[in-house]
């Protein structure tokens, strides 16, 4: 039988000062279990629940939480429309079901530290996140981040006129070698990566595990892990999720 967690099971940083945090959400029951995982933690501590964009800013204003967890689409006001309102006050995470590519790229230009989709992501990745986020470092899950690459695409294409293989779950591995977009070749040069390293980097950027990045590339995973290495290394990223952000240039 599959236990809850535990305090135990997430022990705080050393010396780490506790996270206030206010979560915004519709659902009750969502609320509740967000706000369960994370007082899990000694060094989190939620603040405020809030059913809407309103009561998400009242609550801010009145508790100057670290971290502000806001869901999309709520009756009243929405995440969106509450987000700019939101960032001045504390660093957003939004927390949802929603990837579709508009919503990510509109809440990433309003300021939101993070994205992150349901059912993308463990409690340890959501704790992770979470006391990231506060300290400024970004978080996107492989579907927000995978969504906002292919409008990317659609909008390279449609200047340069050329189509690019971007199926859903599947990126052709001759197509991308063959055809960088023009997003992908200003950002390759702008963090010196080479071809290859490109197209590693979209192909995470895309969510793919090093299994399907090698299988896709026709090498081996040890040569993803060196490729990945060193792409982070020039990203100044120490995660996927923050290497990512940098290629989209949500940061």
């Amino acid at each position: 039988m599959q236990r809850n967690p535990s305090r135990a099971d997430f022990p705080p940083p050393a010396g780490a000062d506790p996270l206030r945090v206010v979560v915004a959400d519709d659902n009750p029951v969502v609320r509740a279990g967000l706000t369960a995982l994370l007082t899990c933690r000694e060094d989190i501590t939620v603040v405020a629940e809030a059913a809407d964009g309103r009561q998400a800013y009242e609550a801010a204003l009145r508790h100057r939480p670290d971290v502000i967890l806001l869901d999309v689409r709520m009756p009243g006001v929405d995440g969106i429309t509450a987000l700019p309102h939101l960032v001045p006050l504390a660093p957003v995470m939004m927390l949802t079901y929603t990837h579709e590519a508009e919503t990510v790229r509109d809440a990433l230009r309003l300021g939101a530290g993070g994205y992150l989709v349901h059912g993308e992501f463990t409690t340890e990745q959501l704790v992770r996140a979470v006391r990231d986020v506060g300290e400024g470092r970004p978080h996107v899950t492989p579907g927000a981040a995978k969504a906002l690459l292919a409008e990317l695409r659609m909008s390279a294409n449609a200047h340069t006129g050329h189509q690019l293989p971007l199926v859903e779950g599947q990126i052709s591995p001759t197509g991308l070698s063959q055809k960088q977009s023009t997003v992908g070749q200003s950002t390759r040069s702008r963090f010196h990566l080479s071809t290859r390293e490109a197209e590693i980097m979209d192909l995470i950027a895309s969510g793919m595990s090093n299994q399907q990045i090698a299988a896709t590339c026709f090498i081996s995973e040890k040569t993803v892990k060196n490729h990945i290495n060193r792409i982070f290394a020039k990203l100044h990223s120490t995660s996927r999720s923050q290497a990512t952000a940098k290629w989209l240039g949500v940061v």
